[in-house]
């Protein structure tokens, strides 16, 4: 995904401001792409120039009022070609993971406490995402849009509960060798080796 459509969707979905914009973002697409301040205007930017949105015209005094974007016809065709575009999954590269690879090589001191971290943040955000699908998705409120913008927030739901599991289990990991490492004890691999003499 770009961050151009994602603009798009979110002034199809309603006309605003680039404050409004960010603020909007930090409360929902932001969850799985996010943006800065300076990205989205300098993006709003772009678009207009384009001609894929333009800015409203204002209803009162224009001074200090906030200029607000809607999507124009390119910019609907945009999306939907961009929609219905293939695209390949993208390769996860999360930095946690080329950590946990390091320390299989170079020892685990001081990566139980990022893996705690982590997985404070991950259960944080968890939580936020069933109070929002608590909220905004109860179950009798299952029409179209709407079903859509639930499957979207399920992924993140889904990829949070995968992280805090996982992050529990490496935990306990990182935990075990960290005290077979206080005994001096080599880990079962290490001790296998040394058994046959390697």
């Amino acid at each position: 995904m770009s961050l151009p459509h994602a603009i798009l969707t979110a002034l199809l979905e309603k006309p605003s401001s680039g404050l409004e914009l960010t603020r909007r973002f930090d409360k929902s697409i932001g969850f799985f792409w996010p943006a800065t301040h300076q990205q989205i205007y300098r993006e709003l930017g772009r678009l207009e120039a384009s001609g894929q949105i333009r800015a409203l015209q204002p209803s009162g005094p224009v001074r200090g009022q906030k200029k607000e974007y809607e999507v124009l016809p390119e910019g609907r065709a945009e999306l939907v070609r961009w929609t219905a575009e293939g695209a390949a999954p993208r390769a996860v590269r999360e930095p946690l993971l080329l950590r946990l690879r390091a320390a299989a090589v170079v020892g685990t001191d001081g990566l139980a406490a990022e893996v705690r971290r982590h997985l404070a943040l991950h259960r944080a955000q968890l939580d936020d995402y069933r109070e929002i699908e608590r909220h905004d998705f109860p179950a009798e409120a299952t029409a179209g849009e709407s079903r859509l913008q639930h499957a979207v927030l399920r992924a993140g739901i889904g990829l949070e509960a995968f992280w805090v599991q996982w992050l529990t289990e490496t935990l306990e990991t990182l935990e075990t060798l960290e005290a077979l490492e206080a005994l001096d004890v080599p880990p079962a691999d290490q001790a296998d080796e040394l058994d046959q003499g390697v």
